[in-house]
């Protein structure tokens, strides 16, 4: 059950580390069971999914005459993002994780100045193999750090990355080491930009099949969805 897992995961996890519960294609339903056995912090991947959910719990707290029912849940994007369907995202999620492309940034800036909002976001960085996944290189990730183009309505929280899918353990492990060294060029920004601030220290790595690796190398964040969740709907 779901609330198991949940359960079990909070045991486990060391209380440096932040659960997400991924719940893209899965019914609002499960959040809700997820919510009830502690989870306050869901992410999802497509804009109208997310919209959607968002709405279904406005609806509920409506219908029920509970304002302040599920007040304290916390949505995260971490899916591709496109710059046309920020509206459908950014007022409703406390993270971007997904900032995959300058030119993400530079759309979510200026939203967020034409909102009077800072955006939360986590620059997410190509680490693997697969050449179909989206990312920042490392060259791109120091352009953004470098302050030459300024983004005063974006917070930088940390970093993002996803390894290559495989059971080879060497690979994940390789790929992980490859987003602690980025990390360490975001480092060595802070103090030095006016893009990189001091607590740029999240590190969001790790998925169902690969968390206790990236616990064990140091991620903050892990995005778990099919071993809380089941396969998706």
């Amino acid at each position: 059950m779901i609330k198991d897992v949940i359960y079990r995961l909070n045991n486990e996890l060391p209380a440096t580390v932040k659960l997400v519960a991924v719940s893209k294609f899965h019914p609002f339903e499960a959040i809700e069971e997820a919510y009830a056995a502690g989870q306050k912090v869901f992410a999802e991947s497509r804009p109208q999914e997310l919209l959607s959910k968002v709405k279904r719990l406005e609806e509920i707290r409506t219908q029920s005459g509970d304002a302040l029912y599920m007040s304290d849940v916390e949505w995260h994007f971490i899916g591709h993002l496109q710059t046309n369907k920020l509206k459908m995202v950014l007022p409703y999620v406390s993270l971007v994780q997904s900032v995959d492309s300058i030119r993400l940034l530079a759309a979510i800036d200026k939203w967020g100045a034409a909102n009077d909002r800072v955006v939360n976001v986590l620059l997410e960085c190509f680490i693997s193999d697969d050449e179909t996944k989206q990312g920042l290189s490392e060259k791109e990730l120091t352009e953004i750090l470098s302050g030459e183009q300024t983004y005063g309505n974006i917070r930088i929280c940390g970093l993002m990355g996803m390894a290559t899918f495989t059971e080879d353990e060497s690979v994940i492990r390789r790929d992980f080491q490859r987003l602690l060294d980025m990390q360490q060029v975001l480092h060595d920004w802070i103090g030095e930009s006016r893009n990189v601030v001091p607590g740029c220290s999240e590190l969001s790595f790790g998925m169902s099949d690969d968390y206790k690796i990236a616990v064990e190398m140091g991620s903050t964040m892990v995005r778990i969805g099919s071993m809380i969740f089941g396969e998706r709907a």
